[in-house]
């Protein structure tokens, strides 16, 4: 079947609902993600701005969120331009967003130059990193309330970390492996959902991954605070009985137990959860080929994302395709005010299988739990700006011009 890529697409239908062609096609908004690593400057050989805009728009998305934890780290106007001239080099194949950081050098010492920063980036973040003490992130929340600049928190107690790498759970036990305790994520955020209701701040959650978080953030939305947080396909698809002796499979925080990714996806359900995001994080196959303990912290997401999703929860009736859409392209548009241009959609045969292939990624990481998984759903085209900005080759997989 071949669709007319000059025709505007209709996403959505009389009864609110995605549209959707006969024959398994389907036409979709740009999603947007907004949690990202394209590791400019400072570290390209894991990733570039090029690069990772070309998994992005793979993956249907044409606006994503880069994360600051770089060389030199976003913390002021200097450092920061030379990622944008770096954004600007990469072309337009999506909107891309820099966060700035929330302290210099996310040490978490020393505030950044929140007020230069403010007009140029997306939110602050000090993402890989968590805030320790409770009355700096008091003093930064404050500071971005008058700024209305939202604060994307990497939840981690280092005192809780003790060298761990994966959950603190039974295969960690079972196979002699350092864990990570839940505590380390649903303590410093119940400690700044307490701030975050008394300073008024706009406060997003990023990667949360444990039942603690999910019911932590469920309560405090019912009392009014301004909170959003996202979680990721590997944590709403694989738990620690997935786990296998392999770097692919070492992400912070971890995967965690079965009831962890219960409690996630009813959160999403809910609408606990706002977003689904990626936290695409490329490393070089060295740094990822020394298994679960030694391998460095990441997956890469981006071009699998939505088919993981896609068979693991809506084609078993978890979940809507119409939810699962808007939980990857209108949620987080909305919370951080991200527009979605007229031209920005992708186009998909939702009736694909295959099996997901890391070597044929156009990011340059290819760890990711989700290899040798059978997925349904083929990204043939992405459009941005109504420009076509990716395109299917392979023409079993059908044709979108």
């Amino acid at each position: 079947m071949s669709l007319n890529a000059n025709v505007r697409p209709v996403f959505m239908g009389q009864d609110g609902q995605l549209a959707r062609t006969k024959e398994g096609y389907a036409v979709f908004p740009g999603f947007c993600d907004v949690h990202v690593h394209f590791r400019e400057p400072g570290f390209s050989y894991k990733e570039t701005m090029l690069t990772g805009s070309m998994a992005a728009a793979r993956g249907g998305y044409t606006a994503v969120c880069a994360m600051p934890n770089l060389n030199p780290v976003p913390d002021s106007v200097e450092h920061l331009e030379e990622e944008e001239r770096l954004i600007r080099a990469a072309g337009d194949l999506v909107d891309l967003y820099p966060y700035a950081a929330l302290t210099k050098g996310e040490r978490g010492q020393e505030a950044a130059d929140l007020e230069a920063l403010a007009p140029r980036v997306i939110a602050f973040s000090d993402d890989g990193k968590g805030v320790q003490s409770e009355s700096m992130m008091r003093s930064l929340m404050e500071r971005c309330r008058a700024l209305g600049k939202i604060i994307a928190a990497h939840c981690e107690d280092d005192s809780l970390v003790r060298d761990g790498y994966i959950h603190d759970g039974e295969y960690a036990r079972t196979h002699g492996h350092k864990g990570i305790c839940s505590e380390s994520e649903w303590g410093p955020i119940a400690r700044d959902l307490r701030l975050a209701k008394e300073t008024g701040c706009a406060y997003h959650v990023c990667h949360i991954s444990c039942k603690e978080s999910v019911e932590l953030i469920r309560r405090a939305k019912r009392e009014g605070v301004n909170v959003s947080c996202e979680t990721g396909p590997h944590y709403l698809l694989l738990d620690e009985g997935d786990l296998q002796e392999d770097g692919r499979f070492r992400m912070n925080p971890p995967i965690r137990g079965r009831e962890d990714r219960e409690a996630l996806v009813a959160g999403l359900l809910d609408g606990t959860i706002d977003m689904i995001a990626t936290d695409h994080a490329p490393h070089s196959a060295e740094e990822k080929s020394r298994g679960l303990a030694g391998s460095a912290f990441g997956i890469v997401g981006l071009e699998c994302a939505f088919p993981a999703l896609y068979t693991g929860l809506v084609r078993p009736g978890i979940m809507t395709l119409d939810k699962l859409v808007r939980l990857m392209g209108e949620a987080p548009r909305k919370r951080f005010n991200i527009p979605l241009h007229e031209g920005d959609y992708s186009v998909w045969n939702l009736d694909a299988a295959y099996t997901v292939d890391p070597e044929e990624f156009l990011s340059k990481g290819r760890a990711t739990p989700f290899a040798g998984r059978k997925v349904y759903g083929r990204c043939l085209k992405t459009s941005h700006h109504g420009r076509t900005v990716y395109q299917e080759e392979d023409e079993r997989y059908g044709k979108a011009d």
